[in-house]
């Protein structure tokens, strides 16, 4: 079995990224939603399994209908001599066997049964022996401690056939229905006020005075400040500038705001992990779908404000290639944790509440990324996914995860914006002739001068700005390390600082976001986007500095922009069809999402190819 390869097939949600984080003490993410695993991970198995484990995107059917399938689809039939470990969960055996008929026909392969705890409390009941010996395949429990030895001994066997035989008198399905729990949190009436009360508590907690994320950034300030007092006893001034200044200060100024961007990702991953994210994307849909986009977009949408690289991967799971285009020109508005230390640096010029500044911020950058989708709008896709369980989250699983994401942000700070740091330092501390001199004076200004004018018309005739809007290009992390180490505090009034602000929200994402726009979309239209954000950012910034210096003209021209829209979608609109309204009804399965166009005034009814009108069943 040395040179065996396994691939992990099963449909989306179903455990495979946990199990294959089991089999080969990897670190694939994993989540309780579809779209985790964007692309195949491979790694070699934990003893006795002597083979490569491959972790795949998950798939309904052969043929595949989202990117992620098409993918999966693909790699399989490409590996035609790996054996496949099929990974379900209980409840969904009898919907998986066809599946797994059609793939696993004439190659060794073996099932993982999953999640039967859950199961089993919805009243189902299965006998995995039976099972095998009904389908002449080998079935293992995924909660087998000794799944791996098992495993070891399964795959040597000779290739299968799956019999199609009934599952009768082996296995009984869990109870249908929705539960009073998912009624009412499919109910918009009910659900969307809770989303909002979660989120707005999450913000609160996190920024504002006083609370756990105000008091732990202030406890990091402090103690960094203290460092930089020692590193100003130091008798070298080169030494000296270059540890209080260049490492200490500017590591500081970035560092001391991990506890709020620890906050709000743990936020997310509650929400992932109790399965109301999976919900909010069923809410969504039918407001996304009036801009083209479907509910399965929730999920790169708010990942997109933890990491705007892993959100763009994130989009391999919607349905076709368009809506994820335009899913990725959306994401880089959405407010990523690197911009957090930024717009906190800044708020204090124009809020004297951090609170309201990033919540103000954060909504502007929704809005934008709304309005993007909606000027970018084309066909809708269908819209079908299964509800992840509620659940309560697992705390050693969400303590994992966030200690996780906050390594991933210390190893940054530590490696690309440190040095990015220390070349702001040395260039900003040293003229041409490689004196130490005074900032204004250095080989950076020097070049960065000839570009100060970039940022006048909001107040900031200032190349130390142009450098800080260029840093963030690098990484978002870096306008607020920049700031820092020139300033200290920021200097210019509230007009300025808001307007500046306004410019990272909206300009080209870090150099990682666009290498995975690139990835996704290819070089050229990925440097495009970039430029046309960045350039139009700009603008937006200039724009915003001359309505806030001219409060009079802001109310007009927002009623002006507000007509625009509108009268570009009379112009845009198709004649014959009013807007799409969307329809829910219980079913004894799940819930049924059917969208129904009304006739147009003297036309007659017209049915729109290929409209939305699938199922999404409720999982587990």
């Amino acid at each position: 079995m040395e040179d065996l390869t396994v691939l992990l097939v099963g449909n989306p949600n179903a455990g495979k990224s946990t199990l294959f984080n089991r089999l080969t003490r990897g670190r694939a993410r994993v989540g309780n939603w579809h779209g985790v695993t964007v692309d195949a991970l491979s790694a070699p198995a934990k003893p006795p399994l002597c083979a490569v484990l491959v972790d795949l995107p998950g798939i309904y059917n052969a043929e595949g209908s989202s990117l992620e399938e098409k993918f999966s689809a693909s790699y399989i039939e490409s590996h035609g001599d790996a054996a496949l470990l099929f990974v379900c969960e209980y409840a969904n055996l009898p919907r998986f066997l066809p599946l797994m008929r059609g793939l696993a026909d004439g190659r060794r392969a073996a099932l993982v049964l999953t999640k039967k705890k859950l199961f089993l409390r919805a009243k189902g009941w299965a006998d995995a022996a039976a099972i095998a010996a009904r389908l002449s395949l080998p079935v293992f429990d995924a909660e087998d401690k000794d799944l791996a030895a098992k495993l070891s001994a399964a795959f040597p066997r000779p290739a299968v056939h799956i019999e199609e035989r009934s599952l009768d008198g082996v296995f009984r399905p869990a109870e249908g229905g929705l539960s009073r729990a998912d009624s009412l949190l499919l109910s918009g009436w009910f659900a969307f006020p809770l989303f909002a009360v979660l989120l707005i508590c999450a913000f609160f907690l996190t920024f504002a005075k006083n609370m756990p994320g105000d008091l732990l950034k202030s406890l990091i300030e402090r103690g960094f400040g203290a460092l930089a007092a020692l590193a100003e006893g130091i008798p070298s001034p080169v030494c000296r500038s270059l540890i209080a200044d260049g490492i200490v200060r500017s590591l500081g100024s970035v560092l001391c705001f991990l506890p709020q961007i620890a906050l709000l990702q743990l936020f997310l991953i509650v929400l992932e992990e109790s399965g109301l994210l999976s919900r909010l994307a069923v809410l969504s849909d039918g407001a996304l779908g009036k801009i083209g986009l479907s509910g399965r977009a929730v999920f790169s949408l708010l990942m997109g404000f933890g990491c705007t690289a892993a959100a763009i991967f994130s989009t391999r799971g919607l349905d076709d290639r368009r809506m994820q285009q335009r899913v990725i020109l959306c994401l880089p508005y959405l407010s990523c944790s690197a911009k957090l230390p930024v717009y906190l640096a800044l708020s204090a010029s124009f809020f004297g509440n951090p609170f309201l500044a990033v919540m103000l911020l954060y909504l502007l950058g929704a809005l934008l990324a709304l309005l993007a989708a909606f000027l970018l709008r084309g066909k809708t896709p269908e819209f079908a996914m299964e509800l992840a369980p509620l659940q309560v989250p697992n705390a050693l699983f969400v303590l994992k995860s966030l200690l996780f994401h906050v390594k991933q942000f210390i190893i940054k700070v530590g490696t690309v914006i440190l040095a990015f740091f220390l070349a702001s330092w040395l260039f900003s501390s040293f003229d041409l002739s490689l004196h130490l001199c005074d900032a204004g004076d250095s080989m950076l200004a020097s070049f960065c001068s000839l570009f100060d004018w970039v940022f006048a018309p909001i107040g900031m005739r200032d190349w130390r700005m142009t450098y800080a809007a260029l840093s963030g290009l690098v990484a978002k992390e870096n306008v607020a390390g920049t700031i820092a180490l020139f300033y200290g505090e920021f200097p210019y009034p509230a007009a300025s600082a808001f307007s500046f602000a306004v410019f990272v929200l909206a300009c080209s994402p870090c150099v990682s976001a666009i290498a995975a726009s690139a990835r996704e979309l290819g070089a050229k239209k990925a440097a495009l986007f970039a430029v046309l954000q960045t350039v139009s950012a700009l603008l937006f910034s200039y724009l915003t500095y001359f309505l806030l210096a001219h409060l009079a003209l802001a109310l007009p021209v927002a009623v002006a922009a507000f007509a625009a829209v509108l009268a570009y979608e009379r112009i845009h609109r198709k004649r014959g069809y009013h807007a799409q309204s969307v329809h829910r009804r219980r079913l004894s399965a799940g819930v049924h999402v059917s969208a129904h166009p009304a006739a147009g005034a003297g036309r007659a009814r017209e049915r729109r190819k290929g409209r939305r009108g699938s199922a999404f069943k409720a999982g587990g």
